[in-house]
């Protein structure tokens, strides 16, 4: 498997990641997460537990189980931490509490390095079994509700690490931190190369017209993702340029509100034939590349967003973006340079006609977004910088082997 990156990863990190699997041969790794499928954690470690495996490192991935007023309850928590005005009363956090300890009951937690992802399991923490444990927040906490974050704190400053997506998400912590951004896989079927043929069959079974310019925009339903802002933009545009808009989204399991933005979204839009609301089942991965593949413009105009790794797919299949100024997109987008930053829907809409209109802009900034995702977010990179942390983390206070 890791033969199919050499001549697309950078020889470093192919190189590092070598020596750290010589390192770390037959120890085990042990991630934990919410949900099997939706959202790009479950996307990730699909790809990368093969990775680690291969590496000779003993990989497992392990997901907490919970009903619905648990996952409303951490929905209220990810929404909080992201800015929101959201009520947890204690009697919410003993919840969250009980259906952790539930958890831990029943999943095998040993392991030499555990990596709990985002707030839903981290208070597996009070159950930990030995090991470096390393709580893993992909969430934008730049400016969150303070009483929440500090009630979720009393978990997090209790782990080994903690590792954040972007510089300005991480918060004081008593604990090591590093700043370890996600990545896309550039071998999986979601970003692999596609043949004509299998671009047009998807947009004729979508409907697609390929007559006309593509709008796309892939993400959850969720009102952070600002689907409706985006067909805002898009009627603008079209006012000078004759387009199709594609929103095209997979339910998660973990997330509540899907379907009522969903609807709010379908009610939105429903008195125009040139937008196509696509809700995809999950593992919908070729169908997201042929959409990302035929997409003249893809957009992310999210109002809060962790990272957003539908702008490095799209960037990697050579297409420009406009993104939100908001939370990792402009670790992503570099504004002028392989696409642009926005911070209104009329912004959006300007952009959206400077791009139709101008082809050959669209074409150089498309070429520049797949080398800078080449070189800064493919899993290659991340499973390098997981396994570097894990390292170091063993290492505190010892001296370094040259690797």
């Amino acid at each position: 498997m890791i033969d199919e990156y050499k001549n697309i990863a950078p020889k470093g990190d192919l190189m590092l990641l070598g020596k750290l699997g010589e390192t770390l041969r037959s120890r085990s790794f042990l991630h934990v997460n919410s949900t099997r499928e939706g959202g790009g954690v479950a996307e990730i470690l699909h790809r990368m537990i093969p990775i680690l495996r291969e590496l000779g490192i003993d990989a497992r991935w392990e997901v907490i189980e919970g009903d619905a007023r648990f996952f409303d309850i951490t929905k209220k928590i990810h929404n909080a931490l992201q800015g929101n005005e959201e009520i947890m009363t204690e009697q919410m956090w003993a919840y969250h509490g009980e259906v952790n300890e539930r958890n831990a009951k029943k999943l095998n937690l040993e392991a030499d390095a555990v990596l709990i992802h985002d707030p839903q399991p981290a208070a597996l923490i009070h159950y930990r079994k030995g090991g470096i444990w390393m709580w893993r927040c992909h969430i934008d906490a730049s400016g969150p509700h303070m009483a929440v974050w500090n009630a979720l704190k009393r978990h997090c400053e209790k782990y080994d690490a903690a590792v954040f997506s972007v510089a300005k998400f991480a918060r004081a912590l008593p604990v090591e931190e590093f700043i370890i951004p996600p990545s896309i896989d550039p071998v999986s079927e979601k970003n692999r190369e596609l043949t004509a043929g299998e671009i047009d069959e998807a947009a004729n079974r979508f409907g697609i017209s390929r007559d006309r310019p593509v709008l796309l925009q892939v993400s959850r339903f969720d009102r952070f993702k600002d689907p409706i802002g985006v067909i805002k933009a898009y009627r603008m545009a079209k006012k000078y340029n004759d387009c199709v808009l594609v929103l095209a989204g997979s339910p998660a399991s973990d997330d509540p509100e899907g379907e009522a933005v969903l609807n709010e979204v379908r009610e939105y839009a429903s008195d125009d034939r040139d937008i196509i609301i696509l809700l995809l089942p999950a593992f919908s991965d070729r169908d997201i590349n042929a959409l990302q593949r035929m997409a003249t413009v893809v957009l992310q105009k999210s109002l809060k967003e962790g990272f957003g790794l539908t702008v490095s797919e799209a960037m990697w299949k050579e297409k420009p973006v406009l993104g939100g100024a908001v939370g990792g997109i402009p670790l992503q987008v570099v504004h002028g340079v392989n696409g642009f930053l926005v911070h209104s829907t009329e912004g959006a809409a300007f952009r959206i006609r400077q791009l139709l209109t101008n082809p050959a802009m669209a074409k150089r900034m498309g070429e520049r977004g797949k080398e800078y995702v080449r070189t800064n977010f493919l899993i290659t990179r991340q499973v390098r910088d997981y396994l570097s942390m894990w390292y170091a983390m063993e290492h505190r206070g010892k001296r370094v082997l040259d690797l």
